[in-house]
């Protein structure tokens, strides 16, 4: 039986940032203390959990509470826009207001699963929009098949003084550089290891390293070689080593790079005490 390749090792004092992983999500419900030790043992020291509706952003927040290393975004996803009424809204800027709420998002469009019409996404998305630059938040963009409305809409709504992250980015080349001509991040996950991600693998290529964010997006997108598997921050190293590889750089110089640009987007402090 073939044996996985090795973790790749981070040497201290580099660390990581995962700018975008689930916590709340019942993956994780019966070792979650395991999964953030191992996560800070093998250098990925802060993780960011997302809201992707008004429960899952509750308890993002309440994650913040307990684990000091953990931050939170609120947001409603694309998938629920329909949950994106006046009250769900109130709600979430209600929480927006905590200290370790660093963004908001995921929010955006899905024309491929397509469980809301598109016209209720695009007004969920728009609405959202305006509300994170009232409360003068960088937005978390989720774009799925729908590239064109996506920049449309975040065209219309901006400029965004916060900027924003476009979250797993899944276009090319082109695409890159509209969503870095908006002022924005493009954030790599797990799928940059896929044998058929040649064309994410081409993006990591051509944009600069101060413009890119690594992710777990777990529990879902594990890298290779866990394709198919629960993702975990701490498997966020095999992403990062295949951007170094692409780059020829170093995984500490990924590392501190992306961590400098998460640092700077989601305005956390320079450093964390272990």
């Amino acid at each position: 039986m073939k044996s996985s390749p090795p973790l790749p090792r981070l040497s201290a004092p580099a660390e990581l940032i995962d700018t975008h992983c689930h916590l709340d999500m019942d993956a994780y419900a019966q070792d979650l203390d395991a999964v953030i030790d191992s996560a800070h043992t093998h250098g990925v020291k802060r993780i960011i959990t997302i809201g992707i509706d008004v429960p899952s952003s509750e308890a993002a927040v309440q994650l913040t509470r307990n684990y000091s290393n953990i931050y939170a975004t609120v947001g409603i996803h694309p998938h629920d826009a329909q949950t994106a009424t006046t009250e769900a809204l109130e709600r979430l800027s209600e929480l927006a207001e905590h200290e370790k709420v660093v963004g908001f998002g995921e929010i955006g469009l899905d024309y491929f699963k397509n469980y809301a019409p598109h016209e209720v996404q695009i007004q969920a998305f728009t609405r959202q929009l305006e509300l994170a630059k009232e409360l003068a938040l960088p937005v978390v963009i989720h774009d799925r098949d729908a590239h064109e409305d996506t920049l449309r809409l975040l065209k219309a709504a901006g400029p965004f003084a916060h900027r924003g992250v476009m979250h797993c980015f899944s276009g090319d080349s082109e695409l890159a550089r509209k969503t870095l001509d908006l002022g924005f991040y493009i954030s790599i996950p797990g799928v940059a290891t896929f044998a058929n991600a040649q064309l994410l693998r081409e993006v990591i290529a051509a944009v600069e390293l101060n413009a890119l964010l690594v992710e777990t997006d777990g529990p879902f997108l594990a890298p290779v070689p866990f394709r198919g598997k629960r993702n975990e921050p701490k498997l966020m190293l095999y992403t990062a080593q295949m951007i170094a590889e692409i780059k020829n750089i170093s995984l500490e110089e990924v590392a501190a790079a992306t961590t400098a640009n998460a640092v700077n987007l989601f305005n956390l402090p320079e450093t964390i005490d272990d």
